[in-house]
């Protein structure tokens, strides 16, 4: 028998898959399809203070390897999320949930994460400075050093539960992000969020996305995931939570060997929806393949 085990800032998982914030969205939805207790945790939707319709559509487009999105953070707002959206998880899930939280001043990230601190059904903060799918908001304050740690020191004096800040790969050093984050107080640092791209179409000769621009996600992006997640485990002293374009079991050892403590699913949910279950139903084989006894043992590179 492998451990399949992982320790995510004083909280055990049974094992260290967790589907992606905006693949997921509040859990219970999936919890149709197969029993979802059996996932380390979720990332729930991205989550800000007042409700978002998100953006105009199309907000979707399909390319080789993947996908861009430009949903624009769609949620019906935190007082939703906590009377109507938790109580329906609570009935189908018995772990801690990590809460994505999204914001468009600092006020705004401190507000929302101050009232899921409050949730018992939280059990860590997923602070994302990194959308860049919004306009004002999101990534403007994960691009910059001063940015992520003005936002990171706010909501660390604000709440109580482990803040992990989610970061964007669209930066010129994601070294120098990471440790201004830690400097900050961060507790955990996840990434990658998705890759800015676009796509034109050929019949008009207009983007294909009605915001122009979209994150790309998907297969394509998980070498540079890789490296980040290498870059940052090995400029900070916390938890990395990795993730971008992972689809299988082989894909979150190396995450993990290359310093990931929990791994992400994110685009693989929307192509198929019992992805994370069968990654984690085919992580004893690959761990044995590979004379793996336990997660918790594996040494980063």
């Amino acid at each position: 028998m492998v451990d399949t085990r992982v320790n995510l800032l004083g909280i055990e998982l049974t094992n260290p898959v967790i589907p992606a914030s905006g693949t997921f969205g509040y859990g219970y939805e999936f919890a149709d399809l197969y029993d979802i207790n059996v996932l380390g945790t979720f990332s729930f939707k991205g989550t800000t203070k007042e409700p978002r319709f998100g953006n105009p559509t199309p907000r979707i487009a399909e390319c080789a390897s993947g996908m861009l999105n430009a949903v624009g953070l769609q949620n019906p707002g935190v007082d939703a999320v906590i009377g109507e959206e938790l109580p329906k998880l609570r009935r189908v899930f018995d772990k801690k949930v990590m809460a994505n939280v999204s914001g468009f001043s600092v006020d705004e990230y401190v507000y929302t994460c101050q009232k899921l601190d409050e949730c018992e059904e939280v059990g860590w903060l997923e602070v994302n400075v990194s959308c860049p799918n919004v306009h004002g908001g999101g990534m403007s304050f994960g691009t910059t050093e001063k940015g992520v740690a003005e936002v990171t020191t706010a909501v660390k004096k604000a709440v109580k539960k482990p803040v992990i800040v989610k970061l964007s790969p669209n930066v010129t050093d994601i070294k120098a992000i990471a440790k201004a984050c830690e400097d900050a107080g961060a507790d955990g640092i996840s990434l990658i969020n998705t890759l800015l791209g676009m796509r034109m179409n050929l019949k008009t000769g207009r983007p294909l996305l009605k915001n122009v621009t979209g994150g790309l996600s998907g297969p394509a992006v998980f070498p540079v995931a890789v490296r980040m997640v290498y870059d940052v485990s090995h400029t900070v002293k916390i938890p990395v939570v990795g993730m971008g374009g992972v689809s299988s079991a082989e894909d979150v050892l190396e995450m993990m060997y290359a310093g990931a403590t929990a791994v992400e699913v994110g685009a693989a949910n929307l192509v198929d929806p019992f992805a994370c279950k069968r990654i984690i139903e085919d992580l004893p084989r690959v761990m044995q393949k590979y004379g793996i006894s336990a997660l918790a043992d594996i040494k980063r590179y």
